[in-house]
């Protein structure tokens, strides 16, 4: 773990560089398998099963009596809890659903805006290091709630052909429509073009490995809408004299342990708290199942003593965290001037770990410094808002004549003429 003290701000980029790699091979390697899967099909999503995940399916369809099975192999205990998340997920997303306002922004000019439900959208739930069902509620239930018709879930399967049972249930739970045993590249392509056994879909949303991420990105240039560019986790937290150092060490291991590629950075005011985060960090992580994983990563984590407050927000700012967590004595007085980040955690009693599952709020959020562009997900990330116009003869005589000069300053003649053609009516006709 790397300690700087009090840096100068122009080495604050260079500090916090994330661990990015170069992608220029592996976008060639993904388009290939792309183009493949889009002209193959099914074929090649059998193959490409097959290759990557170590088993050969007669089906990628999830049978009714999987699921089903699945409902019977996980403990009522985490049903319970799936059952309190979900509960706190839908009523902080349904709170989001906007609203039909008609406005008349002149006389006789009635303005508004339609919410409609993207169609059909697919969600990817890995299956990897960690069966992230939590994932198939944050995606799921947002979509049930906007109105989606089709909820697709592509999961890798295991080596018995099976996906994780709690990432089955969830999905039962969230409403997922179609289900399916597909993982990596070859389920990104399938709900990207579409197959005989899967359907197309309109956006696709959800976490995922490298070769995921580079065939999200790709498919959206040219065949789907994607939730939002993304990259390894990371997390910034904030600390001072008065914060529980075994608390925020939880926090730092809890980012660190997702993956070795995840970014994890402390910024307190004093050196004593570095030590003290050190040590609970050191005595915590012998305990971690996931230690080496979590090791890998706090190899590139950052610990920066910023003595002043203002260069500590600015510096957030800057590095526009996914995850922030504020545990200092005047959290609420520095989180007011946070403008760029993904999701943020107030006071020593609010982990991160809140937020990835029952909080209510979504843990689909931007990463690599997206947070200054991109929200995370939400209600209207599956939502598109189509406007609406009304003019009645009153309405174009009002706006009539400035359309007819702007249209023509633009030298847009036919543009002009659609509107000098119904005043000269109106003026014929009468406004009836």
């Amino acid at each position: 773990m790397k300690t700087y003290i009090n840096p100068e701000r122009s080495t604050w980029a260079n500090i916090l560089k994330r661990p990015l790699f170069d992608v220029s091979d592996l976008h060639q390697r993904v388009t290939q398998l792309l183009n493949e899967i889009r002209e193959l099909g099914d074929a090649k999503l059998r193959e490409l099963t097959e290759r990557f995940d170590g088993v050969q399916l007669g089906s990628f369809v999830v049978s009714e009596q999987e699921i089903a099975a699945a409902e019977h192999q996980i403990s009522e205990e985490l049903k319970e809890a799936i059952a309190l998340a979900a509960n706190n997920i839908k009523a902080f997303h349904a709170a989001q659903m906007p609203e039909t306002r008609k406005l008349e922004t002149a006389p006789g000019v009635i303005c508004w805006q339609k919410p409609v439900a993207i169609e059909k959208v697919g969600l990817y739930i890995p299956g990897g290091t960690a069966p992230l069902f939590s994932s198939v509620l944050m995606l799921a239930l947002p979509a049930q709630i906007a109105g989606c018709k089709e909820i697709v879930l592509c999961s890798p399967p295991d080596k018995n052909g099976n996906i994780h049972p709690a990432i089955l249930y969830a999905a039962k739970v969230a409403g997922v429509t179609r289900f399916y045993k597909l993982g990596g590249v070859q389920a990104i392509g399938a709900m990207a073009f579409g197959t005989a056994t899967v359907p197309k879909t309109d956006k696709i949303f959800g976490p995922g490995n490298q070769y995921v991420m580079a065939a999200k990105q790709l498919v959206s240039m040219n065949d789907v809408s994607i939730d939002m560019p993304a990259g390894p986790s990371e997390v910034l937290v904030v600390a001072d004299e008065t914060s529980n150092a075994a608390f925020v060490a939880s926090d730092l291991l809890s980012q660190a342990e997702h993956g070795a590629d995840s970014q994890v950075v402390l910024v307190t005011n004093n050196e004593n708290t570095v030590k003290q985060v050190l040590a609970q960090v050191k005595s915590q992580l012998a305990q971690l199942p996931r230690k080496e994983m979590a090791e890998k990563a706090l190899s590139n984590s950052i610990l920066l003593v910023i003595s002043d407050v203002k260069e500590q927000v600015d510096l957030i700012n800057e590095y526009a965290p996914e995850h922030l967590i504020i545990s200092t004595k005047d959290y609420a007085k520095l989180a007011d001037q946070v403008v760029n980040a993904g999701s943020v955690f107030l006071g020593e009693m609010t982990p991160e770990s809140a937020g990835d599952y029952a909080s209510g709020t979504n843990h689909t959020l931007p990463t690599n410094g997206w947070a200054k562009a991109y929200s995370g997900v939400n209600i209207d990330s599956f939502l598109k808002k189509i406007t609406f116009q009304e003019i009645s003869s009153t309405g174009l005589q009002h706006i009539g004549p400035a359309i007819e000069k702007m249209a023509a300053a633009e030298e847009l003649e036919a543009h002009k003429n659609a509107v000098t053609l119904r005043l000269k009516y109106i003026n014929q006709n009468g406004t009836k």
